[in-house]
């Protein structure tokens, strides 16, 4: 399970056998979010509140381009 980015508490991560789309998971304090890459949704959640949920958006949002290189990356072997 890779993790991509750990920001401000929030870890940003996917695990190895992932599928289409391209997605992101981020966890903090037992807490599960999973959000889409490309036109950045929240497709689940698991605990945040909405505060938490905007910060996560927005840190998608500004990192989306990392995100998909990593993905891409990882996924193309």
């Amino acid at each position: 399970m890779p993790t991509v980015l750990v920001i401000d508490g929030f870890r940003f991560f996917f695990y190895s056998n992932e599928h289409m789309p391209k997605h992101i998971l981020i966890e903090k304090a037992e807490k599960t979010a999973k959000f889409k890459l490309e036109n950045v949704e929240l497709v689940k959640s698991s605990g945040f509140n909405s505060t938490q949920l905007k910060t996560m958006r927005n840190l998608v949002e500004v990192n989306q381009e990392l995100l998909i290189q990593r993905w891409d990356e990882f996924f193309s072997n």
